[in-house]
């Protein structure tokens, strides 16, 4: 069995690896649509104000919470005050949710990586993106498969699995991403899609759009759902965060712009609708990749991408609900994969089947998996970073003067963790209730 408390093995690791946390399915499928409908240019200027100030606080915490207690989740809330493990335990049945309705798009993924090299004989992509998800049989099949893919790196061990993994999927998703870049820079009106990006329309600024900025700053830095807990945990003492907290936040950023700059030049080159929603990834793109040169190999490049995207995340995903399974139940890391396989299974399969079959079954009117995204990024996600916001900020008392050195910075901290982030979360909540 690995040692039950293993270490990054050096800092790039662990940034390297948290970056993968981040960077994923947030970046390059949910943030290009979400900046769509809610103004393109002004959105992007409060996300970045967002998440380089607010978001720093809930990400510092949950980083420094899980080197403080060298614990997984339940152990870490249980090591302040073992009335506070059953809050703990929300965070891997979040992460376990999470995967359920997430793996189910890392599944349309590797169809569409399968299908890039035949696009050009699909004519209405729409209409194929709705039979291929309604499909009984395949879509069940493919979000098994990156499921079990998910699981294997988890398997393999935090140096074996996880770090291997991301020390190469990083690099290719920038390498990818950054090609994509320049072709999309070289489309006719290119410069319209740019102009959207970063030409302001101050007159769309208004509070639902910052509480939207604000929740897609949470949920792409994975924050709440204690994989950051857990990948805190595996901190050496020597260790400072600050400046790894900084460069998470700056990276996750970078690989957001430069999603956008990818995919609004195209958009405006071939006259689509920035605001297309969730579909703008798997109809929209595909649509433009068949009308340009080389659109399959293309196609294919920026399909990888997303699968490497969603598999770095993916393995954060499931890493939390492992070390849960393995430090608490004193079990082997092949054990708790199993058992995590068989759980997620259990949830993903319907989730999968409510586009087609299962349609029909509703819970509060929602499809299952439209319930477990509800569930998850409206409710879950915010109430575990309030709890632990919360228990940190004042029952812990913990204070920024002791962890990080610049003063402005831990007051700002201390503020944040006790009065802002609470506030900015609850206000989250109840907008995704309404």
């Amino acid at each position: 069995m690995e040692d039950k408390r293993p270490f990054w093995t050096s800092k790039y690791s662990f940034i390297i690896t948290t970056i993968g946390s981040a960077v994923g399915l947030g970046n390059i499928w949910r943030f290009p649509y979400i900046m769509g409908q809610y103004g393109g240019a002004i959105f992007l200027a409060v996300y970045i104000l967002l998440i380089s100030t607010i978001c720093f606080v809930p990400l510092m915490n949950e980083l420094y919470i899980g080197k403080l207690t060298k614990k997984e989740c339940v152990g870490a809330y249980e090591a302040i005050s073992p009335k506070f493990k059953y809050l703990g335990a929300l965070n891997p049945i979040t992460g376990v949710l999470i995967a359920a309705f997430y793996f189910i798009v890392g599944g349309w993924i590797i169809n569409y990586i399968c299908k890039s090299f035949t696009c050009n004989q699909i004519t209405d992509y729409g209409k194929y993106f709705t039979e291929y998800i309604q499909n009984p049989i395949y879509p069940c099949i493919l979000t098994i498969l990156f499921l079990f893919i998910c699981i294997f790196f988890t398997a393999r061990g935090v140096k074996k699995g996880i770090e291997a993994a991301n020390k190469v999927l990083m690099p290719l998703l920038a390498v990818i991403l950054i090609f994509l870049v320049i072709v999309s820079l070289n489309l006719p009106n290119a410069n319209q899609g740019l102009e959207y990006m970063f030409k302001p329309d101050f007159s769309k600024l208004n509070s639902k759009m910052i509480l939207a900025a604000l929740g897609q700053a949470f949920f792409t830095l994975s924050i709440g759902m204690g994989a950051l807990l857990t990948y805190g945990s595996y901190i050496k003492e020597d260790k400072s965060l600050v400046k790894s907290v900084y460069t998470i936040i700056l990276s996750d950023t970078i690989f957001a712009l430069l999603a956008g700059i990818m995919i609004f030049p195209a958009v405006f080159s071939f006259s689509m609708e920035p605001n297309s929603g969730a579909g703008l990834v798997f109809v929209t793109l595909p649509k433009i990749f068949s009308q340009v040169p080389f659109g399959n190999f293309i196609s294919f490049a920026f399909f990888i991408l997303l699968f490497c995207a969603a598999l770095t995340s993916g393995i954060s995903i499931v890493e939390g609900p492992c070390a849960t399974l393995t430090e608490r139940f004193n079990i082997s890391r092949t054990k708790a994969c199993v058992i995590l396989f068989c759980l997620i299974s259990v949830f993903a399969i319907p989730a999968t089947l409510s586009f087609g079959v299962l349609e029909n079954f509703k819970i509060f009117n929602k499809s299952i998996f439209d319930f477990l995204d509800f569930l998850t990024s409206n409710i879950m996600l915010p109430l575990n970073t309030l709890f632990l916001c919360l228990i940190s900020g004042w029952y812990l008392k913990l204070n920024g003067h002791d962890v990080i050195k610049n003063r402005v910075l831990a007051l700002f901290f201390n503020i944040g963790l006790k009065y802002i982030v609470p506030v900015a979360l609850i206000c989250l909540m109840f907008m995704g209730l309404n």
